[in-house]
């Protein structure tokens, strides 16, 4: 399972978003880190193809997704920076109107919604109207539904934005038992999510990768000579002295 971009370009008028990026992903968890307009979302929007490419390739397993087209998107679960959640509705009800626009029905709709609230350890309060859940609960109605049909590829763009420190830990420990059998791209600016779940960091900046590599590696990489933030050198300190202006 691969999923192999080349020269991604991407333009908004004389602004260039995404720039030649290129990178190949196999099984585990990226963190794709970057400050705001670094092009994390814009390469998020070109994946799931909310918008087009003004140029290079996005191959899953060697065939181009827009050639695929929906046999792409039934692998593919996307939670989106910003997605609203309907909070007149109840947890069940929001998962299954998304489980139907995803094309499910009947006995497999039923059983799928089912799944994923219980992944999403919803299935206590599965009744209750989500304009009664915290943050973090809303957070992982909306990680339900990217989890529909058990996606191969999962797209996550900044998924504990706006919550406070314990949740974010929740989100992310949830997101770290996903990582099996599938790609997971996670893409934030809040160092702290990735650093104890990625397999492999992405640095962005200005539309460009560059650099990737472990956490350890990456703070390895460090001049000898840098002051921590801490006490000792963090994914905190190879974010302001990669990213930093």
């Amino acid at each position: 399972m691969k999923l192999s971009i080349s020269n991604l370009t991407k333009k908004y008028g004389n602004v260039t978003a995404l720039d030649g990026f290129a990178f190949e992903f196999s099984e585990g968890i990226y963190g794709i880190l970057g400050a705001n307009g670094a092009g994390k979302s814009t390469l998020m929007n070109l994946i799931t193809d909310n918008v087009r490419r003004d140029g290079g390739s996005i191959l899953y397993d060697g065939k181009d997704i827009l050639e695929l087209g929906a046999e792409f998107r039934g692998v593919l679960g996307y939670m989106p920076q910003q997605q609203g959640i309907y909070e007149h509705m109840t947890a069940e009800s929001f998962v299954s109107y998304m489980a139907r626009l995803k094309g499910l029905k009947g006995a497999r709709l039923k059983a799928e919604v089912e799944r994923v609230l219980n992944l999403a350890n919803l299935s206590g309060v599965k009744h209750k109207k989500t304009g009664q859940f915290s943050g973090g609960m809303k957070q992982r109605v909306l990680l339900a539904q990217a989890l529909l049909n058990d996606p191969k590829v999962l797209i996550l763009d900044e998924p504990t934005a706006g919550l406070d420190p314990k949740e974010r830990v929740r989100i992310r420990n949830f997101i770290e038992k996903l990582s099996k059998d599938r790609i997971v791209l996670l893409a934030t600016h809040i160092v702290s999510d990735i650093e104890s779940i990625a397999d492999e960091v992405l640095l962005m900046k200005r539309g460009r990768l560059l650099n990737v590599s472990s956490p350890a590696e990456l703070i390895k990489s460090l001049p000898s000579d840098i002051k921590p933030v801490a006490y000792y050198p963090s994914l905190e300190d190879v974010y302001l002295y990669y990213l930093g202006d």
